[in-house]
């Protein structure tokens, strides 16, 4: 069996076995061979009742799908993941700006998370939280690949992620849709227990390392920082966007 080199992949038996039970567009299930019987079992079941066709391989073709992840014997095809055109997606979550103000949606823009991990991370958080959609740079951005699907738990299926030439240009079109934009920084002027998320939020996220871009950080409406007072100098940016992203659901219950 070949595949394209483009096809997503989703390695790892809890993530295979959430995709399986959500009925997520999975093309095929790759076992390895040498599982133990009782795994086969489950996976086959599972397999059966989402429709999907399951397939035994030798270990070393799924070394070769997914090197340097720990697959457990275990990883399926997908259908591709694909990225949503911007205008499309946010037109789908609120049309207008009436629509914008009324439902108050929640949007994640990643700056320079490279890491597909923490990619993956942030993407099964922003679903647990009920985020509306999720948007990434062309340069400079971890791809969604079998690391980061793994990560997102198999969940990066649940969330529209629509990649821009330009974050500044879609953080712009942001505002004029009636969102406002928050920045993840240590040095924000406000704290997120204080911060009044209870409208339209675009949360933007930088990378561990820099944070946001310097551009990027003067285009937000707010710029606020997590209280720490330990001796920790940051946050990993999945942590980071969980601690947020939950302070803003909470603020509107």
């Amino acid at each position: 069996m070949r595949n394209a080199p483009d096809t997503p992949l989703l390695a790892g038996r809890n993530p295979v076995r959430e995709a399986l039970e959500s009925k997520s567009d999975i093309d095929k299930v790759l076992l390895q061979a040498d599982l133990p019987g009782r795994v086969q079992g489950e996976f086959r079941a599972l397999a059966k009742a989402a429709g999907v066709p399951v397939q035994q391989v030798p270990l070393a073709r799924l070394e070769h799908l997914v090197p340097g992840v720990n697959h457990q014997g275990v990883v399926a095809l997908l259908a591709s993941v694909g990225y949503r055109d911007f205008d499309d997606m946010m037109s789908a979550i609120a049309p207008t700006r009436d629509d914008v103000v009324a439902r108050k949606p929640i949007i994640v823009l990643l700056d320079g998370i490279q890491d597909p991990h923490n990619l993956g991370a942030i993407l099964r958080t922003a679903v647990a939280a009920g985020v509306a959609g999720a948007v990434v740079p062309e340069r400079g951005a971890a791809p969604l690949n079998a690391a980061a699907l793994k990560a997102s738990a198999g969940l990066a299926h649940r969330i529209p992620v629509a990649r821009v030439t330009n974050l500044r240009d879609a953080i712009w079109q942001l505002k004029e849709r009636g969102y406002w934009v928050v920045g993840a920084d240590g040095e924000g002027e406000a704290t997120c227990w204080d911060l009044d998320w209870d409208r339209a939020v675009a949360l933007v996220i930088g990378s561990e390392g820099l944070g946001m871009r310097p551009a990027v950080a003067a285009d937000c409406d707010y710029r606020v920082r997590i209280p720490m007072p330990g001796p920790a100098e940051s946050l990993n940016a999945s942590v980071a966007a969980g601690i947020l992203l939950f302070a803003a659901i909470r603020s509107r219950s």
